[in-house]
């Protein structure tokens, strides 16, 4: 999921080979120091991702108000542009889903992946998984919205749209 976060992004601001290697490189750097570590205590490893997700969570929050308020430079470069097809039929958005919604998919993983972590931060290992019940529960909901027509119930009111014969409506 992480990846794919990144991989929306790389795709939409086609990132160059500078920004691609460092990307690999920190990738190549924190994946064993952050699973050698989980090894020797799992719970410090939760607790530390667990803070990470809570920084994008602001900064995703910040980005978001700035792209939805007028007169912000965020608002003027990003608030039109449409959201990358990747993104698209990643998070099942429709045709005409803005960028803006795509980072409000990428806002609500994170706030999930902020909340699960910290969780497993403060549980022992052999307490049972907390979130079994919440996964049925999604899978009821994404049946619903799928026999509504929708897609997703993320994103802006001018882009959510109903599914209707096929194709997209407003």
């Amino acid at each position: 999921n992480e990846r794919m976060h990144l991989l929306v992004c790389l795709r939409m601001f086609q990132a160059g080979p500078l920004t691609r290697a460092l990307v690999v490189c920190a990738q190549m750097f924190m994946t064993p120091w952050l699973a050698l570590l989980y090894v020797v205590h799992p719970r410090a490893v939760h607790r530390f991702v667990g803070y990470l997700e809570e920084t994008a969570c602001i900064t995703y929050a910040n980005i978001i108000r700035q792209v939805e308020t007028p007169g912000t430079p965020l608002h003027e470069a990003w608030s039109e542009l449409p959201a990358p097809a990747l993104a698209k039929a990643y998070w099942k958005l429709p045709e005409e889903a803005m960028w803006v919604d795509a980072l409000k998919c990428m806002f609500a993983d994170e706030a999930n992946h902020r909340d699960v972590n910290h969780t497993f931060a403060t549980m022992s290992t052999d307490d049972p998984n907390p979130f079994v019940q919440k996964h049925k529960e999604d899978a009821v909901h994404a049946w619903r919205l799928e026999s509504e027509g929708r897609a997703t119930d993320i994103g802006c009111e001018k882009t959510l749209g109903t599914k209707a014969a096929g194709a997209w409506s407003v």
